[in-house]
Order: C-alpha cells, then sequence, then structure tokens
C-alpha cells in the first residue's frame, strides 16, 4: 500500500517512447508541473498527449512542444499556444480537437469500463465524420468511443501515502476522471499526509487508482491570462 515515490523522475521510470499521457489540468489550473518537467529532462518522445488544451508558450505542456516530444495532441482548446498552431500547420504534430463535454465522457467512459456511447454534439459536422451514427427518439446521435491512456499525470493538493486524494477548488477539473482512465496513475501533491489523517468524506480519488504518489516541488501556478482594468481616480461628491 506505500506507493511515495522520492521525486517525479523516479515516479516517471518506465514513461517510453511512443507513450500515451494523460496530463491534467485546465488551462494552467491543476497541471502537474513537476511531471511535466520531469518528462523533459527525460526525454521521451514520439508521444501521444490528451489533455483539455496543451499549455502555453514556454511553460506547462508548452515545454514538451518545445522540445519537440509530441506526436499527437487530443484535446479540447488550443487557442493559447502559438507554437502548437504552428506544428500542426506544417504537420509537424497530428492534432485532434474533441468537443469539450465529449471529451469529458470520453475519459470518464474510459473509466467505468464503458467502451462507446452516443451523443448528440458533432452530428452533421466534421467532428461525425467516419462515426456510427444512430437514432433515438427522432434524434441523431454519434458514437463516441472511450478515450484511456498508457498513464495518468494528475495534480491534486493532498494525498495521504496509500494514494487516497484531495483536489483544491478549480484544480478539480480532469484531474479526477482522468485518474480512472490510464493504466498507470502518477500523483503529485503539494502536501503528503499519513493514513488515517485525511477525512473519508472529503476523498476525491480513492487511492486504488493510483499506482504511486510523491509531494511536488516549486509550483508557479501561473496564470494563463491576466487582464487588468487601468486604475481610476474616484472622487467622493462633495470633497472636491
Amino acid at each position: 500500500m506505500h506507493k511515495v515515490v522520492n521525486s517525479a523522475e523516479e515516479a516517471i521510470r518506465d514513461i517510453q517512447n511512443g507513450a500515451t499521457i494523460m496530463v491534467g489540468g485546465f488551462g494552467l489550473c491543476g497541471i502537474p508541473e513537476n511531471l511535466i518537467r520531469a518528462l523533459v529532462r527525460k526525454g521521451v518522445n514520439n508521444l501521444t498527449t490528451i489533455s483539455n488544451n496543451a499549455g502555453i508558450d514556454g511553460f506547462g505542456m508548452g515545454l514538451l512542444l518545445s522540445a519537440g516530444q509530441i506526436r499527437k495532441h487530443i484535446g479540447t482548446y488550443v487557442g493559447e499556444n502559438k507554437l502548437l498552431e504552428e506544428k500542426v500547420l506544417k504537420g509537424e504534430i497530428e492534432l485532434d480537437l474533441v468537443p469539450q463535454g465529449t471529451f469529458s465522457e470520453r475519459i470518464r467512459a474510459a473509466g467505468a469500463g464503458i467502451p462507446a456511447f452516443f451523443t448528440p454534439t458533432g452530428v452533421g459536422t466534421i467532428v461525425a465524420e467516419g462515426k456510427e451514427t444512430r437514432e433515438f427518439n427522432g434524434r441523431t446521435y454519434v458514437m463516441e468511443r472511450a478515450l484511456k491512456a498508457d498513464f495518468a499525470l494528475i495534480k491534486a493538493w493532498k494525498g495521504d501515502k496509500w494514494g487516497n486524494l484531495v483536489y483544491r477548488k478549480t484544480a478539480r477539473n480532469f484531474n479526477p476522471m482522468m485518474a480512472t482512465a490510464a493504466e498507470v496513475t502518477i500523483a503529485e501533491v503539494e502536501h503528503i499526509v499519513e493514513p488515517g489523517e485525511l477525512d473519508p468524506d472529503m476523498i476525491h480519488t480513492p487511492s486504488v487508482f493510483v499506482k504511486r504518489i510523491f509531494q511536488g516541488q516549486l509550483y508557479e501556478k501561473r496564470i494563463e491570462k491576466r487582464t487588468v482594468r487601468k486604475s481610476t481616480q474616484y472622487r467622493v461628491p462633495g470633497t472636491e
């Protein structure tokens, strides 16, 4: 039951070239920063990555892009990454864009052992090209297959040594479902506690899904895009 490893490098020891990897996070929130940096240092390539987005230039999964380690990316949004756009247009990376709700459900289905499901999303568009469609109650649906991976790299706020995980706020995005949909789930956490210290009713990912856990370091927690309003001098009426 003791699943703690000492470092990100040890945690990804068996990730090899050509692996399919899920990477948790939404934008830059809740991404496994330490595991991504470790993958870059290891230099594995020809990867298929499954993530809502592909980070930004120079940070998050953008580091894997810069190092030329990604062969194919499956996600829902790529608007903040100029490098990915360039690589896709040049034919250097295969891109599979999936509607976000469908993306979530494909991952959840894999974790639940459901091979495929029908959804109305994408019917009549290029999303449905080459896929089976059926009519239910007078409405057309397209069949989508479950989406699973060899490895899931996820980020949680706190975990115990058995691998039970608790996420904090918006970081509870794609991480919980990805933890269920891979052969090997690796969790990096900000805090590791002893078994029994976590309230059982507050655990988001049970330990049965987690193979390895370690305490990460040097979290930047960047904001993907920040827009601020120019300060304005307000005057209280009658004080002129």
